[in-house]
């Protein structure tokens, strides 16, 4: 049989990688319920508490009765509201750049400039550790692809000297999802700059929680667009609602709006979703002790990890991974802490290499000191190893 899925699913499960969803049955928050279960959970990315936060939730609830749920078609139709409008012009603001664009998902954003940008002709160079949005978006645009290895500027260089492509594109991650380390954003940009080349930043995990005003890596590194030509963000993580954005120059953002398949052919968000955004927006400018209150969380949950002799990442970001090698055992380590009412993902290959699954610790401002303490005292208690 050519199709014989049930053998391949059953390899997955024998080999403790297969998956399946977990039903939430309460919005986003430090304690929720799962499948039935009530748990104190740190696996979202919703980092600084938004994704339930009351002033949201009304603008979104005002926008919806003002322009209904659907936006009903693409933004180069008739989807685009005042909202989307609004927005735009806000985030181009806050990025410090001319203009930016709308998109439903960060996976339809990089896809739609890599795409757009990028053809045969051209050449790609992808951090090693890249999110799969942006390796797929490299190997889809047809562009001659190349993996330099994680945060080697030196690996980079060499390729870079090599290649003759007509458009040459250093695409990476600024925090990256599954360590939590950052890119080396100002040599990336010096390199670019040395090889006539166009550097893209994917800035997902960092936007909204880096940076003074949270403006994200490229403003903690004070790099602007002429350093950084190309800045992707999504909105479902530390602003708590969905979608993403690509901010440039007012050329780049062009370019887009007519060549970036993703966003022509897609109807747009719900214009309540981009209300939403801006209540947010206000809220990450305005209320910068919520990225005070995170760091510090950060700090007390490397330390006390540490003294528990847990291998942590070199990561100085709301993502804290526990490195525990087989992916069986991160599995038993997870379920270890749900039986204590903590849920904790284990994160397994093929989304990390073979021999680094791990916990997937995220903190959010929404967390009490209290409640990483109850964490630190449950990780404490389990084993690693599975009894076998």
């Amino acid at each position: 049989m050519a199709f014989n899925l049930q053998a391949e699913l059953a390899a997955r499960k024998e080999q403790g990688l297969f998956r399946q969803t977990q039903v939430a049955q309460s919005p986003q928050g430090p304690l929720m319920k799962i499948n039935g279960q009530s748990y104190l959970t740190f696996c979202s990315n919703d980092y600084l508490g938004l994704a339930n936060h009351p002033v949201v939730v009304e603008a979104f609830k005002r926008a919806a009765d003002e322009f209904g749920v659907g936006s009903g078609s693409a933004h180069l139709v008739n989807g685009h509201t005042d909202y989307h409008e609004q927005l735009e012009l806000a985030l181009a603001e806050f990025t410090g750049r001319e203009s930016a664009i709308l998109f439903s998902t960060g996976y339809m954003a990089n896809l739609g400039v890599v795409g757009a940008l990028l053809n045969k002709q051209d050449a790609v160079f992808e951090d090693k550790w890249n999110h799969a949005s942006l390796l797929d978006a490299g190997l889809l645009s047809g562009a001659r692809f190349q993996r330099y290895l994680h945060n080697d500027l030196d690996n980079l260089q060499t390729r870079l000297a090599r290649s003759d492509g007509r458009r040459k594109l250093i695409v990476t991650d600024a925090v990256f999802s599954m360590d939590g380390d950052s890119a080396d954003l100002k040599g990336l940009s010096t390199l670019a700059k040395q090889h006539d080349a166009w550097l893209m930043v994917d800035d997902a995990h960092g936007f909204a929680v880096l940076g003074d005003q949270g403006a994200g890596l490229c403003e903690q590194a004070n790099l602007n667009q002429d350093d950084v030509q190309i800045l992707m963000g999504t909105l479902g993580k530390g602003f708590g609602t969905a979608g993403a954005f690509v901010a440039g120059s007012s050329e780049l953002i062009e370019y887009l709006t007519n060549f970036a398949r993703p966003f022509i052919y897609t109807t747009a968000m719900p214009a309540a979703i981009a209300a939403a955004t801006l209540a947010s927006l206000d809220i990450v400018k305005n209320e910068p002790e919520r990225r005070v209150h995170l760091q510090k969380l950060i700090q007390l949950f490397r330390a006390g990890a540490q003294n528990l002799g847990l291998t942590l990442m070199p990561s100085n970001t709301a993502i804290q991974p526990v490195l525990v090698g087989d992916a069986k055992d991160a599995l038993h380590m997870s379920e270890q802490l749900k039986q204590q009412g903590i849920m904790v993902t284990a994160i397994r290959p093929p989304t990390v290499p073979e021999g680094t699954a791990r916990l997937r610790v995220t903190l959010s401002a929404a967390h009490s000191e209290q409640q990483v303490s109850q964490l630190l005292d449950a990780l404490k208690t389990i084993t690693i190893r599975r009894n076998t």
